[in-house]
């Protein structure tokens, strides 16, 4: 009843409350560009996202800790649910700022994700961490590209996207030095081709 108390309070947070960050986002007194209509249009889609990818990260290391019963291995996953509500947060804030608005599929994606993390989860404890391993490698890589398609003046976005990506790619070192099983191709290709939909049907809805 905890766990699911839990990841109700989870949802509702993520996809309803307005997301509170424990540290002040990269972009704190970056200036805002002037940016053409164009560029703005593709910035703020760009930023919807990875708010997107953000809402998913809440959904899925929220449904892992609570299936998990290792307590080391829970409090790992909570903290980094923490660290990804600060990057929900500065992902909104860019949002704001850009005159965009988050994707409309949010409870969409946050229910696909937290389904996907049970799965992973109730298979085994190295695979939940595989799992993390292999999304946080993709959401790196994801980003990256971001970083590349940015408008080069819109360093307040660049500083926020920069960040997480140094995020993730520690939080897949992490998992994978605490004994992550690495997924098998299949796996690999089918989160690929998940994370392929949602991206691209983020960028407009």
């Amino acid at each position: 009843m905890d766990s699911f108390l839990t990841a109700a309070d989870s949802a509702l947070r993520t996809l309803f409350a307005q997301p509170l960050a424990s540290e002040k986002t990269p972009a704190h007194g970056v200036p805002e560009a002037a940016l053409e209509p164009a560029q703005k249009k593709l910035a703020g889609a760009l930023m919807r996202v990875n708010h997107v990818g953000e809402v998913c990260a809440q959904a899925l290391y929220t449904a892992q800790a609570a299936v998990t019963r290792n307590p080391e291995l829970r409090a790992h996953l909570q903290a980094a649910a923490r660290e990804e509500t600060d990057h929900l947060a500065w992902t909104r804030q860019r949002l704001d700022a850009l005159g965009a608005r988050p994707s409309l599929l949010n409870p969409l994606w946050f229910a696909g994700a937290f389904a996907l993390g049970l799965a992973a989860a109730k298979v085994s404890d190295r695979a939940s961490l595989g799992f993390v391993v292999e999304t946080e490698n993709q959401v790196a890589a994801h980003l990256q590209s971001h970083l590349d398609r940015l408008p080069e003046q819109d360093l307040a976005s660049r500083a926020v996207v920069a960040r997480m990506k140094e995020d993730e790619e520690r939080h897949a070192a992490q998992a994978r030095a605490s004994g992550a099983l690495e997924l098998p191709a299949p796996a690999r290709l089918a989160m690929k081709a998940a994370a392929k939909v949602m991206t691209t049907t983020a960028h407009y809805l």
